[in-house]
């Protein structure tokens, strides 16, 4: 396994696949960092040079990513939640964020259904 930026990136995979394995690179910052290091994106990790491999670690250094990007979108959250904008009211309830219908769905951000009062005949 190659370590880049703290993480062990899979050897068997191409470069551009191996770096979405580190939190906060999705495929095209992936091509982009691999374009600024001068490196194909068809190569597997195996077959890197040292040489490219530090040209990769330093342009995955430029970015904010991992510990510092999680810690940064959990303040983020916290300051919603502080403010009592609706968006935080919606975290701290456990109800879907990003205005999706609440009334059948949600199942994933509600929880599992909790049994309702028993109706009487």
């Amino acid at each position: 396994m190659a370590r880049i930026a703290g993480i062990d990136v899979p050897r068997d995979k191409r470069v551009v696949i191996s770096l979405t394995y580190i939190y906060g690179i999705g495929k095209k910052t992936a091509i982009d960092i691999l374009k600024n290091a001068n490196v194909s994106e068809e190569i597997r990790v195996k077959d890197l040079t040292e040489d490219q491999l530090n040209n990769i670690r330093q342009e995955v250094a430029k970015l904010q990513l991992e510990g510092d990007l999680r810690r940064e979108v959990a303040m983020n959250i916290r300051r919603l939640m502080e403010i009592g904008s609706y968006r935080g009211m919606r975290h701290r309830r456990g109800l879907p964020v990003r205005g999706q219908n609440t009334r059948n769905n949600a199942r994933t951000r509600k929880g599992k259904k909790s049994a309702a009062a028993k109706k009487k005949k």
